[in-house]
């Protein structure tokens, strides 16, 4: 069993424990009584120029502990100084060691919209996402189907959410299109053997359609990285390690950007 079929089977234990605190009729409820979003994540990736999805993290499976003091607003308000047009904060709490508090606190305390960075495997963590106050999703094609991936981005749009779906391969990446996908990110970590190959953007890049919104996710370590990857069309670079691990955050963010 690979590390991501643990993640998608642990989300799948915390869901079923969740609908015995709050049933699925009852979370859904409250989360259409909330206004309507106004998807905003999309909206700030498709303003002019690179984006930048600035990502909360504590630990991967992949590196362990990345930040073990870890005072997530005071990160999240440095992103956002250093102009970040999205936040990513982990709330998968095993492997990642997030929590949904950290997304709720921080939505709170920025301005900017939020993805839920989490392994999303049942409309309910969609409606939780809404109530955490996140703007985004993360729909991940290796552990959907087709069918449950357009289901998922019919529910984010009556909630006003965007739907980041997350494609490996050519395969994925046409399922995701299909589906009705408007923000594909491509992942250039292997969830699988976790090897990271940032030629996958670049590989994949011609399979998205220019109307659908394409973000590069991992691997993103400096200037020359980010350059090749805005040259190849990307609108917007999801980061996290590389910046958890900075002790200056908005040094390391105008490094990236080319602007030092």
């Amino acid at each position: 069993m690979t590390i991501l079929d643990q993640l998608a089977n642990h989300a799948k234990e915390r869901v079923a424990y969740a609908k015995t605190q709050v049933s699925p009729a009852e979370i859904q409820a409250r989360a259409a009584s909330m206004p309507k979003g106004t998807f905003a994540f999309e909206r700030a990736l498709g303003e002019p120029g690179l984006s930048f999805i600035c990502e909360c993290k504590k630990a991967s499976p992949s590196k362990g502990i990345i930040a073990p003091d870890f005072p997530y607003l005071q990160i999240a308000r440095e992103y956002e100084a250093a102009g970040a047009a999205c936040l990513s904060v982990l709330t998968e709490p095993k492997w990642f060691l997030g929590r949904d508090a950290y997304l709720k606190e921080i939505a709170g305390a920025v301005s900017i919209p939020c993805l839920r960075k989490d392994f999303t495997v049942d409309a309910y963590m969609i409606y939780e996402a809404k109530l955490l106050g996140a703007a985004a999703v993360l729909l991940i094609c290796s552990i959907l189907t087709e069918d449950q991936i357009g289901a998922y981005i019919r529910i984010c749009d009556a909630l006003g959410l965007s739907a980041l779906v997350e494609a490996h391969d050519e395969r994925e990446v046409q399922m995701a299109v299909r589906a009705g996908a408007r923000v594909i990110g491509v992942n250039n970590r292997n969830l699988k053997t976790f090897a990271v190959d940032t030629e996958t953007c670049r590989r994949l890049r011609k399979w998205i359609p220019r109307d659908v919104l394409f973000v590069s996710e991992s691997g993103v370590e400096n200037a020359d990285d980010v350059a090749r990857l805005r040259a190849v069309g990307a609108d917007a670079v999801l980061i996290g390690e590389a910046l958890m691990r900075a002790p200056d955050k908005q040094a390391k963010l105008d490094v990236l950007r080319g602007a030092v």
